[in-house]
């Protein structure tokens, strides 16, 4: 099932539509693992599974098509595909193309991606440098096409507006869904919600979620994301410092209350990012379902 399709038939329902996020991670994540991992979250009833593509630049992402393929198949859970364009030439992309239509796939998330370290910028440096390049191809290939956006704006973009006016141009190239990058404060979500809706962003937007796990996982978000870290998440940290047990868990709370704001303030969608992880994904539905 299409990703804008599940959309429509929600917002007529006055539901919000609830998916999760699950990756291969680096080195190797056999199909079997994968099936577990998706079989676990079948069990919540998702609206719709992601599969992430090499991230960080150094993942398993020739599974990408394959495991989105048997979510789909093997659970009857719509999937979305992610594609990073950074590094594709157009050959490759017309290749990647023809495997995910040949599987089946009907959902891609398109992404630049991170830019490899050492490698060469600017513009002749690459076939496509941002996600909107290779939206329009996907689109033209049939398939329902999402594309990320950053409540705080890109962490290369001081101009929260002009990174918003850089949404609208991927919506405007054929995005029909954007998926939000995780963010730990509501209110930095509601100011971008609002932005975009001046903007004239009219698809649906779905807020993306990620608990903390750990200081050194959070530092990393903060580093690579550029989300902002407020004072609660600041003093739960400084609180189980010495508790790596009672700060996981505190940050799985967190990260629900999170939800329940989101979803009681009316957003299109929640985008769970799960970590691979059973019980953040199972807490997420429990916090929305009660």
């Amino acid at each position: 099932m299409r990703v804008d399709q599940i959309f429509e038939q929600a917002k007529a329902a006055g539901a919000q539509p609830v998916s999760f996020e699950m990756f291969p991670p680096k080195g190797e994540m056999t199909l079997e693992r994968a099936r577990e991992v998706a079989g676990s979250f079948s069990q919540l009833n998702p609206d719709f599974i992601s599969v992430t593509y090499s991230a960080g630049g150094s993942g398993n992402n020739g599974a990408t098509t394959k495991i989105a393929q048997m979510i789909d198949a093997d659970f009857g859970i719509p999937s979305v595909a992610h594609l990073t364009c950074i590094s594709l030439k157009r050959a490759d992309l017309l290749a990647k193309i023809d495997e995910m239509r040949a599987a089946g796939i009907q959902n891609v998330l398109a992404l630049r991606g991170d830019v490899p370290q050492g490698a060469p910028t600017g513009p002749g440096c690459a076939d496509y440098r941002y996600a909107k390049d290779i939206i329009p191809h996907l689109v033209d290939a049939g398939f329902c096409v999402g594309a990320a956006a950053y409540p705080e704006g890109h962490i290369e973009c001081d101009d929260l507006e002009l990174s918003v006016r850089q949404l609208k141009e991927k919506q405007d190239a054929g995005a029909s869904f954007l998926v939000t990058q995780l963010f730990f404060d509501n209110q930095y979500f509601y100011r971008f919600r609002e932005l975009a809706e001046r903007a004239g962003i009219t698809v649906p937007i779905t807020a993306g979620i990620m608990p903390f796990m750990g200081k050194q996982q959070i530092s990393r978000m903060v580093f690579m994301c550029g989300a902002s870290l407020p004072s609660p998440v600041i003093k739960l940290l400084a609180r189980y410092e010495d508790d790596a047990d009672s700060l996981r868990a505190a940050g799985i709370e967190y990260a629900c209350r999170q939800l329940e704001d989101l979803a009681a303030n009316g957003v299109d969608g929640l985008h769970v990012y799960t970590m691979n992880r059973a019980d953040v994904a199972s807490a997420a539905m429990s916090a929305l379902r009660a």
